[in-house]
Protein backbone atom coordinates (compact mmCIF):
# COMPACT_ATOMS: atom_id res chain seq x y z
CA UNK A 1 0.00 0.00 0.00
CA UNK A 2 2.49 2.27 0.90
CA UNK A 3 4.96 1.34 -2.07
CA UNK A 4 1.74 2.91 -4.41
CA UNK A 5 1.08 5.93 -2.56
CA UNK A 6 4.77 6.64 -3.00
CA UNK A 7 5.04 6.01 -6.84
CA UNK A 8 1.69 7.83 -7.22
CA UNK A 9 3.36 11.05 -5.21
CA UNK A 10 6.68 10.25 -7.57
CA UNK A 11 4.42 10.51 -10.85
CA UNK A 12 2.12 13.54 -9.74
CA UNK A 13 5.80 15.35 -8.69
CA UNK A 14 7.05 14.37 -12.11
CA UNK A 15 4.19 15.21 -13.64
CA UNK A 16 4.00 18.87 -12.31
CA UNK A 17 7.80 19.56 -13.61
CA UNK A 18 6.77 18.07 -16.75
CA UNK A 19 4.46 20.58 -17.07
CA UNK A 20 6.81 23.50 -16.07
CA UNK A 21 9.11 22.33 -18.85
CA UNK A 22 6.26 22.28 -20.84
CA UNK A 23 5.71 26.27 -20.09
CA UNK A 24 9.74 26.85 -20.31
CA UNK A 25 9.13 25.62 -23.55
CA UNK A 26 6.41 27.53 -24.90
CA UNK A 27 7.48 30.74 -23.46
CA UNK A 28 11.33 29.90 -25.53
CA UNK A 29 9.05 29.69 -28.81
CA UNK A 30 7.13 32.36 -28.51
CA UNK A 31 10.65 34.59 -28.01
CA UNK A 32 11.94 32.93 -31.00
CA UNK A 33 8.77 33.63 -32.78
CA UNK A 34 9.11 37.46 -31.77
CA UNK A 35 12.38 37.70 -32.71
CA UNK A 36 11.93 36.20 -36.17
CA UNK A 37 8.66 37.83 -37.43
CA UNK A 38 8.10 40.63 -35.15
CA UNK A 39 11.73 41.75 -34.95
CA UNK A 40 12.02 41.92 -38.71
CA UNK A 41 8.42 43.86 -39.42
CA UNK A 42 9.44 46.74 -36.80
CA UNK A 43 12.75 46.99 -38.17
CA UNK A 44 11.62 47.27 -41.56
CA UNK A 45 9.04 50.09 -41.38
CA UNK A 46 11.34 51.71 -38.73
CA UNK A 47 12.72 54.90 -40.73
CA UNK A 48 9.20 54.93 -43.07
CA UNK A 49 7.49 55.52 -39.15
CA UNK A 50 10.05 57.69 -37.47
CA UNK A 51 12.43 59.68 -39.63
CA UNK A 52 13.34 61.88 -36.87
CA UNK A 53 14.96 58.96 -34.85
CA UNK A 54 16.09 57.03 -37.71
CA UNK A 55 19.64 56.14 -36.27
CA UNK A 56 18.00 55.05 -33.31
CA UNK A 57 16.49 51.93 -35.14
CA UNK A 58 20.21 49.17 -34.96
CA UNK A 59 20.92 50.31 -31.37
CA UNK A 60 17.20 49.58 -30.75
CA UNK A 61 17.28 46.58 -32.37
CA UNK A 62 20.29 45.47 -30.58
CA UNK A 63 18.80 46.35 -27.65
CA UNK A 64 15.96 44.34 -28.30
CA UNK A 65 18.36 41.30 -29.22
CA UNK A 66 20.21 41.28 -26.39
CA UNK A 67 17.69 40.70 -23.57
CA UNK A 68 17.29 37.61 -25.51
CA UNK A 69 20.61 36.25 -24.22
CA UNK A 70 19.90 36.61 -20.81
CA UNK A 71 16.04 35.45 -21.26
CA UNK A 72 16.86 32.17 -22.93
CA UNK A 73 20.03 31.90 -20.57
CA UNK A 74 17.50 31.87 -17.41
CA UNK A 75 15.14 29.49 -19.16
CA UNK A 76 17.99 27.19 -19.11
CA UNK A 77 19.36 27.52 -15.84
CA UNK A 78 15.21 26.74 -15.25
CA UNK A 79 15.36 23.72 -17.13
CA UNK A 80 18.83 22.57 -15.32
CA UNK A 81 16.72 23.16 -11.56
CA UNK A 82 13.48 20.89 -12.76
CA UNK A 83 15.86 18.58 -13.44
CA UNK A 84 17.60 18.64 -10.35
CA UNK A 85 14.11 18.74 -8.48
CA UNK A 86 13.75 15.41 -10.47
CA UNK A 87 16.54 13.91 -9.47
CA UNK A 88 15.75 14.62 -5.59
CA UNK A 89 18.84 17.35 -5.81
CA UNK A 90 16.96 20.46 -5.57
CA UNK A 91 18.58 20.95 -1.69
CA UNK A 92 21.53 21.36 -3.31
CA UNK A 93 24.85 24.07 -4.20
CA UNK A 94 23.84 23.54 -7.82
CA UNK A 95 19.83 24.72 -7.03
CA UNK A 96 21.74 27.82 -5.46
CA UNK A 97 23.77 28.41 -8.19
CA UNK A 98 20.87 28.25 -10.78
CA UNK A 99 19.00 30.18 -9.09
CA UNK A 100 21.88 33.06 -8.57
CA UNK A 101 22.32 32.82 -12.66
CA UNK A 102 18.05 33.41 -12.94
CA UNK A 103 18.31 35.95 -10.94
CA UNK A 104 21.33 37.67 -12.72
CA UNK A 105 19.88 37.31 -15.95
CA UNK A 106 16.63 39.04 -14.81
CA UNK A 107 18.55 41.84 -13.53
CA UNK A 108 20.34 42.52 -17.07
CA UNK A 109 17.04 41.76 -18.89
CA UNK A 110 15.59 44.33 -16.98
CA UNK A 111 18.32 46.90 -17.00
CA UNK A 112 18.05 46.47 -21.11
CA UNK A 113 14.53 47.55 -20.96
CA UNK A 114 15.29 50.48 -18.89
CA UNK A 115 18.06 51.78 -21.04
CA UNK A 116 15.42 51.23 -24.08
CA UNK A 117 12.41 53.29 -22.43
CA UNK A 118 13.49 56.79 -23.86
CA UNK A 119 13.24 55.33 -26.98
CA UNK A 120 10.16 53.61 -26.25
CA UNK A 121 8.57 56.50 -24.82
CA UNK A 122 9.32 58.53 -27.89
CA UNK A 123 8.14 56.12 -30.48
CA UNK A 124 4.51 55.83 -27.91
CA UNK A 125 4.88 59.28 -28.17
CA UNK A 126 4.48 59.89 -31.99
CA UNK A 127 2.59 56.78 -32.29
CA UNK A 128 0.29 57.98 -30.08
CA UNK A 129 0.53 55.19 -28.69
CA UNK A 130 0.41 55.13 -24.62
CA UNK A 131 0.06 51.45 -24.23
CA UNK A 132 3.69 50.72 -25.75
CA UNK A 133 4.62 52.90 -23.12
CA UNK A 134 2.86 50.37 -20.22
CA UNK A 135 4.19 47.37 -22.09
CA UNK A 136 7.72 48.95 -21.95
CA UNK A 137 7.25 49.88 -18.11
CA UNK A 138 5.88 46.15 -17.59
CA UNK A 139 8.85 44.66 -19.50
CA UNK A 140 11.53 46.91 -17.73
CA UNK A 141 9.53 45.86 -13.87
CA UNK A 142 8.29 42.86 -14.48
CA UNK A 143 12.44 40.90 -14.39
CA UNK A 144 12.74 42.56 -11.23
CA UNK A 145 9.74 40.96 -9.42
CA UNK A 146 11.46 37.44 -10.49
CA UNK A 147 15.35 38.50 -9.13
CA UNK A 148 13.85 39.72 -6.33
CA UNK A 149 11.95 36.55 -5.96
CA UNK A 150 14.98 34.19 -7.12
CA UNK A 151 17.18 35.64 -4.48
CA UNK A 152 14.36 34.83 -1.70
CA UNK A 153 14.56 31.22 -3.15
CA UNK A 154 18.54 31.59 -3.38
CA UNK A 155 18.43 32.61 0.45
CA UNK A 156 16.14 30.10 1.88
CA UNK A 157 17.53 27.03 -0.23
CA UNK A 158 20.80 27.98 1.06
CA UNK A 159 19.31 28.46 4.65
CA UNK A 160 17.92 24.89 3.90
CA UNK A 161 21.12 23.29 3.19
CA UNK A 162 23.25 24.88 5.83
CA UNK A 163 20.38 23.67 8.49
CA UNK A 164 20.62 20.30 6.85
CA UNK A 165 24.80 20.28 6.95
CA UNK A 166 24.23 20.96 10.63
CA UNK A 167 21.68 18.38 11.31
CA UNK A 168 24.11 16.03 9.72
CA UNK A 169 26.77 16.61 11.31
CA UNK A 170 25.07 16.08 14.85
CA UNK A 171 23.84 12.88 13.78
Amino acid sequence: MNKSIAKKNEHMKKGSTHFLRAVVFLMGAAAVFLCALILPAINADWAKEFPEVASWKYPFMALLLATTIPFFIALWQTLKLLNYIDKEKAFSKLSVNALSIIKYCALIFSILYIVSLPIIYYVADQDDAPGLMVIGIIMSFAPLVIAVFAAVLQQLLQSAIDIKRENDLTV
